[in-house]
C-alpha cells in the first residue's frame, strides 16, 4: 500500500509542477524567448525527445522540473568576464525586456492559480460527497480535564451545536475546523444551538505551535455506533458487528466516542464492553495491548453530504471563491513562520507533500474511483496554490525574486550590473537549498514519527 501512496504521490505532485513549468514555457513563448529544454523531474534524463528547437525532458528524479530558456544564465557569463552590463542578446531570456520577463516569471504562478480554479470548478460540476460528523460538539476538557481551552474561557458546553461563525453559516464539524484553522488569534463571534434556545459568544482561537492552525478545545460529538469492524482486530475477536451500539466501557457510560481516549488513556488490559444489538443488551471483552494508541479495529458512523453538481458558471465562480480563498489563507499563515510554531512539523518538504498526496488519494480510491479522483484533486488544488504563493515570495532564485529584480531594473530603466544579479542569485541558492535541507529534516522525523 505504501508503493501505492508513493505512485500516486509522485504522479500527483508531478502534474502540479508540470502546471507550473509550462506556465513559464508558454509565456516564454509568446514573448519571443527561446526555449533549449523542458524537463519534468531533475537529474540526468531518463528520456528525451527533441521537438523544433525544444528538447524535451523526462528526469531521473521525478520530484519537481524546469524550463531551460535560452540565456537565462548569462548573467554568470557576464559577471565571470568582468562585464558591466549582461548581453541582450535577442531571442534570449535577458535580451526580452523586463516586462516580458516579469512576465515569463509570473505565468508560473499563474498558471497554478488558473490549475486550482479548473480543478475546484470540476468538482463542483460534477458533484462529490462528503464525510464529516455534523455541529455538535464535545469539549476537550470535558474528556480530559487537566486540559483548558478558549472554548471553555467562552463558555461553550458539550452537545452545543455552532451553527455560525463569523456570520457564516455552519453546517458539519467540518466546517467548523475549516473556519478555526485559519483563524489563530482572532475574536470570532460564534452563534451555538443549545437546548433549542439560541447562544452567542466570542471565541480566539490558540495558535496550535506544532501546525500553526488555530484551536478552541472541541471533539466532533459522534454517536457510539459501530459502521465497521476491522477483520481480525480486537474488537472483532471480541465479537462485535457493524450496528452494534456501545453503551459502557469498563463501567463507565460512552455518549461519544472522544470518551474511548480517556478510557484508554489509563491502559486497561482489558475492555469490558457493553453494548445495545437489535434491541437486546450484549457483553464483550476486548484484550487490550495496554496502549493508549491500540486501534481496536472500530469504526464509527459519520455522516455523509451529497454536493450536487452545479451548472458550469455557478461551478466556474464557486471554484474562483474557493481558490481566492484558499490563496488568502496561504498568505496569511506565512506571518506564522515568525510566530515561534514549531517549523518541523508545520512546513512540509518534497518528500512529506508527496506521501501526504498519495495518502489522500488512497484513502479516497479505497472507498470509489469518483471519490479517489475527487480527493486527490481536491489537495492537488491545494497544492497548487501553495506553490503559487511560495513562488511570489520576493526570494532570489524564486519567480518573485525575479520579478523583483526586474521591477527595479525597469524603474532603473538601464540593465542591472552582472555583479548585483550574480551576488542576489547566488544568496538564493545558499537560502533554498537551506531550506530545502530543513525541509527534508521535518519529512524524515514526520515518517518516522510515525
Amino acid at each position: 500500500m505504501t508503493i501505492v501512496k508513493i505512485i500516486l504521490g509522485l504522479a500527483g505532485l508531478g502534474v502540479v509542477v508540470l502546471v507550473h513549468e509550462l506556465g513559464h514555457f508558454i509565456l516564454a513563448r509568446l514573448m519571443g524567448i527561446d526555449v533549449e529544454a523542458f524537463s519534468i523531474g531533475w537529474g540526468k534524463p531518463l528520456i528525451r525527445k527533441k521537438i523544433g528547437a525544444v528538447e524535451y525532458r523526462v528526469g531521473m528524479f521525478p520530484i519537481g522540473g524546469y524550463c531551460k530558456m535560452r540565456g537565462e544564465n548569462e548573467f554568470q557569463e557576464a559577471y565571470e568576464n568582468r562585464e558591466k552590463e549582461i548581453k541582450m542578446v535577442p531571442g534570449t531570456f535577458f535580451g526580452a525586456s523586463p516586462l516580458r520577463r516579469i512576465l515569463v516569471c509570473l505565468a508560473g504562478p499563474l498558471f497554478n492559480l488558473v490549475f486550482a480554479i479548473l480543478v475546484l470548478s470540476v468538482i463542483w460540476g460534477i458533484g462529490f460527497k462528503e464525510y464529516s460528523p455534523d455541529n455538535r460538539i464535545v469539549l476537550v476538557s470535558d474528556v480530559h480535564p487537566d486540559q483548558h481551552y478558549p472554548a471553555d474561557e467562552a463558555g461553550l458546553k458539550s452537545g452545543d451545536r455552532i451553527v455560525e461563525i463569523q456570520g457564516k453559516k455552519i453546517g458539519n464539524f467540518r466546517d467548523i475546523q475549516k473556519s478555526i484553522s485559519i483563524k489563530a488569534e482572532k475574536v470570532l463571534p460564534v452563534t451555538v444551538e443549545r437546548d433549542g434556545n439560541i447562544v452567542s459568544v466570542n471565541i480566539e482561537p490558540a495558535l496550535e505551535k506544532s501546525t500553526g492552525a488555530g484551536q478552541i478545545g472541541i471533539y466532533s460529538w459522534v454517536e457510539p455506533v459501530v459502521s465497521a469492524v476491522a477483520e481480525g482486530s480486537p474488537a472483532a475477536i471480541a465479537g462485535l458487528r457493524a450496528g452494534d451500539r456501545i453503551i459502557r466501557i469498563n463501567g463507565e457510560e460512552l455518549s461519544y466516542t472522544a470518551g474511548l481516549s480517556r478510557i484508554l488513556k489509563d491502559k486497561p488490559s482489558i475492555l469490558e464492553v457493553e453494548y445495545e444489538r437489535d434491541g437486546s443488551r450484549g457483553e464483550a471483552g476486548i484484550v487490550s495491548s495496554g496502549e493508549e494508541t491500540m486501534d481496536l479495529g472500530l469504526a464509527f458512523k459519520i455522516n455523509e453530504y451529497q454536493r450536487p453538481p452545479l451548472f458550469p458558471w455557478t461551478a466556474l465562480v464557486k471554484g474562483a471563491e474557493e481558490t481566492w480563498e484558499n490563496f488568502t489563507v496561504s498568505l496569511g499563515s506565512l506571518r506564522l513562520l515568525f510566530r515561534g510554531i514549531d517549523l518541523t512539523k508545520a512546513v512540509s518538504g518534497p518528500v512529506r507533500i508527496t506521501y501526504m498526496v498519495g495518502e489522500v488519494a488512497a484513502a479516497g480510491f479505497g472507498e470509489s474511483i469518483s471519490a479517489g479522483l475527487s480527493s486527490m484533486a481536491n489537495f492537488l488544488s491545494l497544492i497548487s496554490i501553495a506553490l503559487c504563493v511560495m513562488n511570489l515570495l520576493p526570494l532570489p532564485v524564486l519567480d518573485g525574486g525575479m520579478i523583483l529584480l526586474f521591477i527595479v531594473e525597469a524603474i532603473k530603466r538601464r540593465p542591472l550590473h552582472p555583479r548585483f544579479v550574480f551576488i542576489f542569485q547566488s544568496i538564493g541558492v545558499v537560502l533554498i537549498f537551506g531550506i530545502m535541507i530543513f525541509a527534508v529534516f521535518g519529512d524524515i522525523l514526520y515518517l518516522t514519527g510515525r
